[in-house]
């Protein structure tokens, strides 16, 4: 791999497999690009026939000792990691900024960070992983959790630290050996988590990371020795992984995109509202899955919430992402930013009202300017399809039965979120809302002690909480028999 990252901690080859750096010139060249300026600062390459094959059969011959140690000690392990990750997390950070393009004042807080806690909660709850016995008169059975095999993740752009931590943590906790494939497009964090995974103990092969764009996914899920696949990513692509993995019924979990609905009733805290539909839109220049980029509001509060809104844009720092004082960065590619700047106009085009933003920001990068449209109705495009960058759409509604109907009007059901000071309210209409993941009088916090995961085209299975250890094991019953066995003949 080569590289231009002054200060940053960097890998130093493009595959991290068998608990080491490798590489292979013979892969596709796929160059790293600082969304802050457009420059390359790395290459790595595609992982070949030959590194995809060693990272599966490195895997595969040391899962089962992997899996024949304890909880305890296998839990130890990912603690010790989440330790390494927190005392390294400002290079982590900054690795974390240049991949992405988002601010060190969000990486440093966000993303590192999360994956530690991660590998810490997992870790504890590893040795936990028991199963249960029941007495049957005379006779008794019990029942033991057992790990599924070799795992496959996929991860996203957005969260690349994050993802690879979240996807790792409980694969690992329940006995599981992973090779992680990141987005092509942010590749150098998950090559420093493998890093450090070794450095904390982890046997070589439990967790490898190759590089590559879907082909190479392709041939990882096609892959015979794999018997479970996770993917954060787009509704298109979940669909090609869950056909793929279903031809060889292999487990999957899918965490994929959102069009989620932020209702405002007429008594919410105004300022509480206005932070939760910032952090549900703005964030990491809007690039997050669970983002509440439909947002309702009770028509007499629309326009004290548009003003509030505005005034609070109106003082967000744009700038250098590696500066400590920038809350707003790039987009993470040139291509993102067109399919943005594409809604944007598709939104003017149907004639949604532009209240603040809506352009792309003339300094070098991939930048849009935080961007909020008022008058927007349901069959507008940008109401309807998800468009991961800084765009919220400001609709208005009149009673809780038609906010809550026009809530659920989608294909999606990731996340969703209500304010209101009414908690019997607030908790009705969350039981009603068709979503994974629903916020009251909050939005987008995801502690690791809670599962995250969405319904109806946004995915299934569940990260995060004891929910995950479901979906990286599998029970196993044993029936003992004490007595002598009777057959009628």
């Amino acid at each position: 791999m080569t590289s231009n990252l002054p200060r940053i901690a960097q890998p130093v080859a493009s595959h991290h497999v068998n608990g080491g750096y490798v590489d292979d010139a013979a892969g596709d060249a796929i160059p790293v690009i600082y969304p802050a300026t457009g420059e390359v600062v790395a290459t790595v390459h595609a992982a070949t026939d030959r590194i995809l094959d060693a990272a599966l059969s490195a895997a595969q011959s040391t899962q089962a000792d992997w899996a024949a140690r304890t909880g305890t000690e296998r839990g130890r392990v990912l603690r010790r990691a989440a330790d390494l990750i927190r005392k390294h997390n400002r290079a982590l950070s900054e690795l974390e900024t240049i991949d992405t393009g988002k601010p060190i004042q969000e990486t440093l807080v966000a993303d590192a960070t999360s994956g530690a806690d991660a590998l810490e909660y997992f870790g504890g709850l590893a040795g936990s992983l028991t199963g249960e016995c029941m007495p049957l008169g005379h006779d008794f059975a019990y029942t033991v959790r057992e790990p599924l095999g070799v795992c496959v993740g996929i991860g996203a752009w957005n969260y690349p630290t994050q993802i690879a931590c979240w996807k790792a943590a409980p694969a690992l906790a329940c006995g599981n050996a992973m090779v992680f494939k990141p987005s092509e497009v942010t590749p150098l964090c998950a090559l420093k988590l493998a890093e450090i995974l070794t450095e904390a103990g982890l046997p070589d092969g439990v967790f490898n990371v190759i590089q590559g764009p879907g082909a190479v996914a392709a041939r990882l899920v096609d892959d015979p020795r794999v018997a479970k696949v996770s993917l954060t990513g787009s509704v298109p692509t979940g669909r090609k992984v869950y056909t793929a993995a279903a031809a060889r019924l292999a487990h999957a979990t899918l965490e994929l995109g959102g069009k989620s609905p932020i209702l405002v009733f007429d008594d919410a805290d105004l300022d509480s509202a206005i932070g939760g539909i910032i952090l549900g839109n703005f964030y990491s220049s809007g690039q997050v899955c669970s983002n509440g980029t439909r947002v309702f509001v009770h028509r007499s509060i629309r326009d004290a919430v548009l003003d509030r809104l505005t005034a609070r844009l109106a003082g967000i720092v744009i700038g250098d992402p590696l500066d400590p004082a920038t809350h707003f960065g790039p987009l993470v590619s040139e291509t993102q930013r067109q399919r943005v700047l594409g809604f944007i106009a598709a939104g003017l085009r149907d004639g949604a009202t532009l209240v603040t933003g809506g352009h792309r920001i003339d300094r070098p990068g991939f930048y849009v300017a935080p961007t909020v449209f008022a008058d927007v109705s349901d069959e507008m495009t940008i109401a309807r399809e998800e468009i991961f960058g800084p765009v919220v759409s400001v609709l208005t509604f009149d009673t809780e039965a038609e906010a809550i109907r026009r809530a659920n009007a989608t294909v999606f059901g990731l996340a969703a979120g209500v304010f209101t000071r009414d908690l019997t309210r607030a908790h009705r209409v969350a039981a009603r809302l068709q979503a994974g993941l629903c916020w009251i009088n909050s939005y987008n916090l995801t502690p690791v002690e809670i599962p995250f995961g969405g319904v109806k085209a946004s995915g299934l299975g569940r990260e995060n909480a004891k929910a995950a250890i479901e979906h990286y094991s599998q029970v196993k019953t044993v029936y003992v028999g004490l007595t002598p066995v009777a057959a009628p003949y």
